[in-house]
C-alpha cells in the first residue's frame, strides 16, 4: 500500500476545514432561521481567492479555471487539444503525398502481398522505350479482345504520364490470375508474359507492334553434335531454336565472361555417352556444343542463383560474388562472327535480396536511355542512383593500366558496400581483341538474379514507329494514342481534384482548430471573477470543461446543476464555476442555448 503524499494529507486537511465551516454556518442558520450574504458567499466559497496556477482544476474553489485547458504548447490525447499531428492524421491519408516528383522521375508499383517479383519485371519491360511505345501502338479493338494487352497498356500509360508516384497493379495482376500472396520466379513469370504477349499481340495490324517481343528479345542458337571419326555435325545440328534469355550458371564462376564461356564450352562424348552417327552407322566419340546464330537486340542473361539438392531435394541459393561488365562485347561470341560490332550496354539488374531460394524480395536497377541516370524500383519507391547501377556515393572509381591489352574495370559499390552484396571489384580480364575499348566499368552482386543489356547501336527511342490515331502526352520522346491518353487525363484529373479536397478540408480544420483553440483561451482569460461585489453567472464544471475540450462546442447545458427552481442547491458547490459578465456575454455568441 502506497504511503500518502504530503498533497494529498493537504488536500483531506482542506476538506475537513470546508466541511467544519459549512456545519458551523448551516446550525447557525438553523437556530436563528437567517441566512446573510456573508453565509451564502462562504457556503459557496465565493470568497475564495482566484487561483493563479492549480495543476488540476480545483472543486472546492468556484474562482479556479486551472486545468481545463493544458498549458502553451502543451496537449493531450484527444479532443481539441491534440496534437496537430494527429488531428491532420485523422483526416484520413493525404494523397497529396503520392504526388510523382516531376515527370522525369519514374512511378513505382504497388505490391499486393507478394508480386515484387512481377513489379521488377514489368519495370525492366516498361523502362524499354522500344517494347513500350510497341504496346503503345497496338490498335483499340486488338486490346478490347485481350484483356491482359488491355491492362497492361493501361498500366504502361500510367508509368508514362500519371500524376501518381506509384500505380496501382492490381488490374493487371487479376487478369493474370495470379496469387498475390504467393512469390514466383521472375524468371518463369517473363517466360510466361513473353509467350502470353506474343499470342495476342498476333492479332495486331501495326507490324511493329505485332512481332515488338520477338524483334527485341529473341534470338537463336544451335545444339551442335560433332562425330569425331567424320567430322560430320548431326541432322539436328542444322536446326536452330529460339531463346528469349541465356541461362548462365554462376556455381564456381566468378564474371560473365567466365560463364557464357562455360555455356558455349565443347561437351566430350565418351563411354555410355557415345553419340550414334547416321554416317559411320556407329555408335562414335563426339563433341556437343550450344552455337550462338543470332542475338536480340536486348540480351537477357538469367543467372542461375539456385542450386538443387538431392539429399534434401530442396534448392539453395549460391551467394557468391559475380562480376559483369558495363559494356559487353558479343561479336566473337557468334557461330559465324559479325561484320559489325555488337557492343552491348547493361541496362537493368535485376536482384534477389535474402538467402532462401523460396522467398526473399526483388527488385530491379534500370538505366533510363535518354539520361543514362540508374534507378532503383523496389516496388512503391524508386530512388536515383545517379550514373552508376549501384550508386556513386559509396565508393571511389579505381582503373588500373595493364601492357597485355586487358580490359581495365573500375569499382563502383552501393549503398551499404559489399554488406547489400552489389558493388565493383577492380578485376582485369583478358579479352582478345575487343571492341569495347581500353578502359570499362565491372559490376559485382551477390544477389544479381537476371542482367539486361541493349544493343548499343540499336536505339530504343523508336521514333519512327507510327502509332494510330491522335497522339498527345510526348514524353521521353514517347507520346500516348488518343484512347490511353483520355483515360490518363481522367485519372489524373480525378487525382489532382482529390488533392485539392484534401488541401482544403486540411486548411478548413486547422484554421477552425485554431480559431477555436484562440476562442476558448479568450473567454477562459475573462472568465475568472476578481471581487465578491462583481456580478457573475454561474456555469457548470463538467459543461465548461467539454465546451473547452471539444472541438465542437456542446450546447450550453446548466441543467445538472439547478433545482426545480432554477436555483443553485447547496449540494452542487462543487460542480458550479463563478463566470464574469464578460464571459458571459461571450458564451451568449459563441455557444447555443
Amino acid at each position: 500500500m502506497s504511503r500518502p503524499t504530503t498533497r494529498s494529507k493537504n488536500k483531506r486537511h482542506r476538506q475537513l476545514e470546508n466541511d467544519d465551516t459549512t456545519t458551523e454556518i448551516l446550525r447557525k442558520i438553523h437556530l436563528t432561521g437567517e441566512i446573510t450574504d456573508d453565509d451564502v458567499n462562504q457556503l459557496y466559497m465565493i470568497t475564495k481567492p482566484v487561483c493563479q496556477g492549480c495543476r488540476v482544476n480545483t472543486k472546492d474553489n468556484p474562482n479556479c479555471f486551472c486545468g481545463l485547458i493544458p498549458p502553451p504548447n502543451g496537449s493531450r490525447k484527444a479532443g481539441l487539444w491534440q496534437k496537430m499531428s494527429d488531428i491532420i492524421q485523422a483526416l484520413g491519408p493525404d494523397p497529396c503525398k503520392d504526388l510523382r516528383a516531376s515527370a522525369y522521375s519514374p512511378a513505382g508499383l504497388t505490391n499486393l502481398g507478394a508480386t515484387c517479383y512481377a513489379n521488377s519485371i514489368l519495370q525492366c519491360l516498361y523502362m524499354n522505350k522500344s517494347f513500350r511505345q510497341g504496346v503503345f501502338s497496338v490498335e483499340p479493338d486488338v486490346l478490347n479482345r485481350h484483356p491482359v494487352l488491355d491492362q497492361l497498356a493501361r498500366l504502361f500509360a500510367q508509368l508514362h504520364a500519371s500524376k501518381m508516384a506509384f500505380i496501382d497493379s492490381a488490374p493487371f495482376i487479376k487478369t493474370l490470375e495470379l496469387d498475390n500472396g504467393v512469390q514466383q520466379d521472375s524468371h518463369e513469370f517473363l517466360t510466361l508474359l513473353f509467350s502470353l504477349l506474343e499470342r495476342c499481340l498476333s492479332d495486331s495490324q501495326v507490324s511493329k507492334a505485332r512481332t515488338i517481343v520477338q524483334d527485341l528479345f529473341r534470338g537463336s542458337v544451335s545444339h551442335v553434335t560433332t562425330c569425331s571419326r567424320c567430322g560430320k555435325d548431326s541432322e539436328a545440328s542444322s536446326k536452330m531454336e529460339d531463346f528469349y534469355e541465356l541461362e548462365l550458371n554462376v556455381k564456381g564462376l566468378k564474371t560473365l565472361e567466365e560463364s557464357l564461356t562455360d555455356y558455349l564450352s565443347v561437351e566430350e562424348l565418351h563411354g555410355d555417352n557415345q553419340y550414334f552417327c547416321e554416317s559411320c552407322n556407329i555408335r562414335v566419340d563426339a563433341s556437343r556444343s550450344i552455337k550462338l546464330r543470332t542475338l536480340p537486340d536486348v540480351l537477357n542473361f538469367q543467372l542461375k542463383r539456385y542450386d538443387f539438392l538431392q539429399k534434401t531435394t530442396s534448392k539453395k541459393k549460391i551467394t557468391s560474388v559475380f562480376s559483369f561488365p558495363g559494356k559487353l562485347d558479343m561479336r566473337g561470341r557468334l557461330s559465324k562472327p559479325s561484320q559489325v560490332e555488337l557492343i552491348y550496354d547493361l541496362s537493368a539488374v535485376l536482384i534477389h535480396k535474402g538467402t532462401a531460394a523460396n522467398s526473399g524480395h526483388y527488385i530491379a536497377h534500370i538505366k533510363d536511355e535518354n539520361t543514362g541516370q540508374w534507378w532503383e524500383f523496389d516496388d512503391e519507391h524508386v530512388s536515383n542512383l545517379g550514373h552508376h547501377p549501384f550508386g556513386e556515393g559509396s565508393s571511389t572509381s579505381n582503373s588500373k593500366s595493364n601492357r597485355s591489352d586487358a580490359v581495365v574495370h573500375s569499382s563502383c559499390t552501393g549503398g551499404d558496400g559489399t554488406a547489400n552484396g552489389n558493388h565493383l571489384d577492380p578485376i582485369q580480364l583478358q579479352h582478345e581483341e575487343s571492341s569495347v575499348g581500353s578502359h570499362i566499368e565491372m559490376f559485382s552482386s551477390t544477389d544479381a538474379y537476371m542482367l539486361m543489356y541493349n544493343l548499343s547501336s540499336k536505339k530504343n527511342g523508336a521514333s519512327t514507329m507510327e502509332i494510330e490515331g491522335d497522339a498527345v502526352f510526348l514524353h521521353d520522346g514517347i507520346s500516348l494514342p488518343s484512347h490511353l491518353c483520355e483515360e490518363i487525363t481522367n485519372l489524373n484529373s480525378s487525382y489532382v481534384d482529390a488533392c485539392e479536397q484534401y488541401k482544403l478540408k486540411k486548411k478548413r480544420e486547422l484554421d477552425h482548430i485554431t480559431e477555436r483553440r484562440q476562442e476558448v483561451r479568450s473567454v477562459l482569460s475573462e472568465a475568472p471573477v476578481h471581487s465578491v461585489e462583481e456580478p457573475f453567472y454561474w456555469i457548470s464544471t463538467d459543461w465548461l470543461r467539454q465546451w473547452a475540450d471539444n472541438i465542437s462546442p456542446p450546447v450550453l447545458d446548466n441543467t445538472s446543476i439547478q433545482c426545480s427552481h432554477g436555483k443553485i442547491p447547496l449540494s452542487k458547490a462543487g460542480s458550479v464555476k463563478r463566470l464574469s459578465t464578460g464571459a458571459w456575454t461571450k458564451f451568449s455568441k459563441v455557444a447555443s442555448f
